[in-house]
């Protein structure tokens, strides 16, 4: 009695859960057309598209009615709300209110239905100070030849020697199985099954490992290559013959696999005072080689992204991937800019 009302609890259970499914994606549906997105990306006020750059940690302040809220862009700029329409009153436009530090505040009012909104922020000039009475004619110091440079460590693999063995599978042909505790795959004959097991040593590992019949009845046989197949410091094969005596060869390469650094280049793209390069996830120890007056100089970046003649910054994309934008700082100049 208590195992059938307990299976009845189950089955209760499980028809609960089977149309709750469904129930929670029309309840979603339900709610999405409740609500609208208004969303869109903050940049740098600039004529030139290319050096409108992404401004994360604005905070952006949207007002509609009596009701605010709030948002932060993030790395790419990007910012959203989500609204509930009954809250709209039947308005078409919110007012958005950016503010950031280092950047004018701008207010805009934008439509509701549909539209991407790219907030353009202008940049608050930075006062800087250069010591001395003529510091406007001060000369500036010319960069030139830029290139990134960074380090990824890579996997290689030193060939270290090779191993041969052989090995014997001792059967009996013609001996009909009649229940022996191996036959062939027909089930007619006795088989018998041989295994040879290899270690490379501490710190080395097989590759390519291959076997293969090469005396005996070679086609009353078969070899099981899953224990080596996928290499590494021990490998084993094993071996079946169904007929006469039969002997196995297995041979693999050995390697030393070892982690080193395989230090890259990258060139940047250069705008007006500004320089652009992106970088792969796993680039460590990134530097800026660079000639300053005539001289090659490497000035490591570090954690920090300080260099002595640029501002940088540096941003996260949803792949892990790195943008870096370098500002020249006041005093400093391209020999040869691009634009």
């Amino acid at each position: 009695m208590y195992s059938v009302g307990m299976t009845a609890r189950k089955i209760f259970l499980l028809i609960v859960l089977l149309l709750g499914i469904p129930a929670s994606l029309l309840w979603v549906r339900h709610l999405k057309r409740l609500t609208i997105t208004v969303e869109g990306a903050v940049v740098t006020s600039n004529p030139d598209p290319r050096k409108q750059e992404p401004i994360g940690g604005v905070h952006v302040r949207a007002r509609y009615g009596t009701t605010v809220d709030h948002a932060v862009s993030d790395a790419s700029g990007k910012f959203s709300f989500t609204f509930r329409k009954r809250l709209l009153l039947g308005m078409q436009t919110v007012n958005l209110a950016f503010e950031h530090p280092d950047y004018q505040p701008l207010t805009m009012t934008v439509r509701v239905f549909g539209d991407i909104t790219v907030a353009a922020l202008v940049p608050i000039p930075q006062l800087t100070e250069i010591a001395g009475p003529t510091a406007e004619h001060a000369p500036t110091q010319a960069i030139s030849n830029v290139v990134v440079r960074y380090s990824i460590k890579t996997a290689t693999e030193m060939n270290v020697g090779s191993i041969v063995r052989t090995f014997e599978v001792v059967n009996q042909g013609n001996v009909p199985c009649n229940g022996a505790a191996l036959c062939s795959p027909d089930g007619k004959w006795k088989a018998a099954r041989g295994t040879l097991s290899v270690d490379a040593g501490a710190g080395d590992e097989f590759r390519n490992a291959r076997a293969s019949c090469i005396a005996g009845p070679c086609p009353f046989t078969k070899i099981d290559t899953s224990g080596f197949e996928q290499g590494g410091r021990t490998i084993k094969v094993s071996a079946m013959t169904w007929s006469d005596t039969a002997t196995f060869l297995l041979e693999a390469e050995v390697v030393h696999p070892m982690v080193s650094d395989l230090v890259r280049n990258s060139y940047p793209v250069i705008f007006g005072d500004t320089l652009n390069f992106t970088l792969p996830s796993a680039a460590e120890g990134v530097s800026i080689q660079a000639d300053l007056e005539g001289q090659s100089i490497v000035f490591p970046l570090g954690p920090l992204n300080i260099l002595s003649w640029a501002n940088c910054s540096e941003r996260e994309n949803p792949d892990r991937t790195h943008v870096y934008r370098c500002e020249l700082k006041p005093g400093y100049s391209w020999l040869k800019a691009s634009s």
